[in-house]
């Protein structure tokens, strides 16, 4: 199992080293298989209370609330428990028409939520992501989230994970914005 956070437990937010619990450490440790896969996590520390960014976040059946490349969403099967399973739509522009994913962990007590690819028109074969909040000292929430994924054919593990965290930091920063009551720039 690897994990970006197991090298070091906590991370680096505006020059502070700011520690991420073992109970959160264990949900990003994902099995990477060789060079066909790669990991990443990325972190966003949002100057609210965590009641506030887990309702937005825990909310698998409307991930457009803040995850800007999502057009549109609805339930193919169950009622937003473990096991429901959606299809949504992206935005035109990316390399992406739709996705069919599966809710595989909703824990509202530790503040974890954990999705899988089932399938869709989209090159993210295989990929799971886990995302956990847990409140920082000052009372800010710190928000980690990790993934794996297949690297697709033709790419390179860097390139991937390049791409992958640039659309999880941009669904990061929105979720800041909205949790934090700011407009969009």
């Amino acid at each position: 199992m690897h994990s970006d956070l197991d090298e070091a437990p906590g991370y680096g937010y505006r020059g502070k080293h700011i520690p991420v619990p073992e109970h959160v450490i264990r949900y990003h440790s994902h099995g990477v298989v060789g060079n066909q896969q790669c990991c990443s996590a990325v972190t966003q520390t949002i100057s609210a209370p965590i009641s506030k960014v887990w309702s937005v976040v825990r909310r698998f059946e409307k991930p457009q609330a803040y995850k800007n490349f999502v057009k549109s969403c609805h339930l193919v099967k169950g009622n937003g428990d473990v096991g429901t399973v959606r299809e949504i739509r992206v935005i035109s522009g990316l390399p992406a028409v739709s996705s069919t994913e599966r809710l595989e962990i909703l824990d509202d007590e530790n503040h974890v939520i954990s999705f899988r690819v089932l399938g869709g028109d989209h090159r993210l074969v295989n990929y799971r992501s886990v995302t956990t909040l847990h409140e920082a000292a000052n009372g800010d929430t710190v928000v980690v989230e990790s993934y794996v994924v297949d690297v697709p054919h033709g790419n390179t593990k860097e390139e991937t994970c390049v791409f992958v965290d640039t659309i999880v930091k941009c669904n990061l920063h929105s979720l800041a914005r909205i949790a934090e009551g700011r407009k969009q720039n």
